[in-house]
């Protein structure tokens, strides 16, 4: 589903050019879960803009769903985004001017979805907030908010979704909801599920971790969840 074969991303600063990410090659299969993990500044945010066609690497190839997203252009990428992927950012990005369902609805209706406020009404009910679907996100908690930004990521069944620390501006009792909303909608959707997180909790319900140090990927685990999944 994912491939990606020695990836390099270079920046250009006031000081020169800095390399972030050093030649970085693994796989992700087909409906697997993973974990990006390391410490801040490690790379794992701009592995994750890379894979999910928001930024373009330096050298390197990335394929995902068998389409080779480094050749691609910023238009091209989008188009491929809006057909494959979902993406949850940690401080949710939703709309300020849009109620929690038409923030829902947009990417369906870019899509060309039939019947979008269906969709959307069916999807928020999944997430248990049918009941606040015309308030603003200034109306929501954080953990509303991050449901909602999880309902329009999975609103137009994505192959892949990617989450950039989804629990990361959550207390303890909404993380602990959004980690439940998204292990259950990437196995009842059967969607390939890679995320970056600070949290222990969360990575060991995916079935690898990828640990990131200085750019570099140091380390690849198999987790709890993978060897559970294993041995069934």
């Amino acid at each position: 589903m994912i491939k990606a074969n020695s990836v390099i991303k270079v920046v250009d600063t006031s000081e020169g050019s800095l390399q972030i990410l050093r030649p970085i090659s693994f796989e992700v299969k087909s409906g697997e879960s993973i974990a990006i993990i390391g410490a801040s500044g490690s790379g794992k945010s701009t592995l994750l803009g890379l894979l999910a066609g928001l930024d373009e690497v330096t050298e390197g190839e990335i394929f995902l769903d068998g389409e080779a997203l480094h050749t691609m252009n910023e238009e091209q990428r989008a188009i491929l985004r809006g057909q494959k992927v979902g993406f949850i950012f940690q401080s949710f990005m939703l709309v300020q001017s849009l109620t929690a369902l038409e923030n829902v609805m947009l990417p369906a209706e870019i899509a060309g979805l039939n019947n979008p406020k269906a969709l959307a009404m069916d999807i928020l009910e999944n997430v248990g907030l049918k009941h606040r679907a015309h308030h603003f996100p200034n109306q929501l908690s954080g953990g509303e908010q991050q449901r909602v930004a999880i309902a329009r990521a999975f609103i137009t069944s994505p192959k892949i979704l990617f989450a950039d620390e989804p629990t990361g501006n959550l207390d303890a009792k909404n993380s602990d909801k959004i980690e439940s909303l998204l292990f259950e909608m990437n196995k009842e959707k059967g969607t390939t599920l890679v995320l970056v997180t600070h949290d222990n909790t969360l990575a060991e319900h995916c079935d690898r971790q990828l640990t990131m140090n200085a750019g570099e990927l140091v380390e690849t685990t198999k987790t709890q969840a993978q060897e559970t999944k294993e041995a069934v």
